[in-house]
């Protein structure tokens, strides 16, 4: 007979939610907000320049989020603990959902790990997380035509010795009818070099994007926003430059106000 999973830590919040108008038709999602971890866990013996880099969070994509969201009075939903504790953009059975081991960074607070530990972290921090989505998406369906979802992620300028040249990419599974225009709105800008599903492919199985956007119908795209460029609070503000008049022009278009469901590329992979 295994221990019953401990309830819920109330003294850590794992996410964070921005008010805003449920009839706006964009929610905005940031699953790497930050790079926090509940005192419980210390710092899973990891340096703390560690929890810095990309592999603590997505650097810039909350101050871009948050802005996003007070420009377009949408409503926000973000992540409050470092993805080395446990990563809210994946499945709760994907082997990466706890990471032993992140871009050469060894993780001692995750070498022992169990089932029971697993589980946890995902009721401690994961399910909430991805509870608050849902019930968010409830309310503004419930409300109004439905909502456009967009997720901010940030990735690093080089991997693995590797540079990328994309200022920003867009991240996609079958569903285009955010995507296209949101490629387009961002190649008219002449001085970006714009990626389509690079460096990574949108279409990964009980991610957020499918589990929220692409189970329900609901039209989406992933932002992938080169770090370097809204690391600091004046990047920040160019992007949302940048991304406000596109979000705008999706709130308001009719097609992607409506649930239609596209048959997903997971099961293809």
């Amino acid at each position: 007979m295994t221990d019953p999973v401990p309830m819920p830590d109330t003294s850590f919040q794992p996410f964070e939610y921005i008010h805003g108008d449920e009839t706006a038709g964009i929610l905005l999602l940031c699953d790497h907000a930050r790079n926090t971890v509940p005192d419980e866990y210390g710092d899973l013996g990891v340096p703390a320049a560690q929890f810095e880099r990309h592999i603590g969070y997505d650097i810039g994509a909350r101050a871009l989020t948050l802005e996003l969201a007070r420009r377009l009075n949408a409503p926000a939903c973000l992540s409050t603990y470092s993805r080395l504790l446990i990563d809210p953009n994946r499945g709760e059975d994907d082997p990466t959902l706890i990471m032993r081991v992140s871009d050469g960074a060894v993780v001692p607070g995750n070498a022992a790990v169990d089932a029971t530990e697993r589980q946890r972290r995902i009721d401690l921090f994961h399910k909430p997380y991805h509870d608050l989505i849902d019930a968010t998406l409830d309310r503004m369906m419930a409300v109004a035509s439905a909502p456009v979802i967009i997720s901010i992620h940030s990735f690093t300028p080089v991997w693995r010795g590797v540079a990328r040249p994309w200022h920003v990419t867009v991240l996609w599974d079958s569903d285009p009818r955010a995507v296209d225009p949101m490629l387009a709105g961002l190649r008219a800008q002449a001085d970006l070099v714009v990626g389509d599903n690079e460096p990574y492919d949108g279409a990964l199985e009980n991610d957020t994007m499918y589990r929220h956007a692409t189970k329900r119908g609901l039209s989406q795209a992933l932002l992938e926003i080169r770090q370097d460029l809204i690391g600091d609070t004046r990047g920040a503000m160019e992007w949302a430059d940048r991304l406000e008049p596109i979000l705008k022009e999706l709130a308001q278009s009719p097609d992607c106000r409506q649930v239609r469901h596209y048959v997903s590329r997971c099961g293809s992979k």
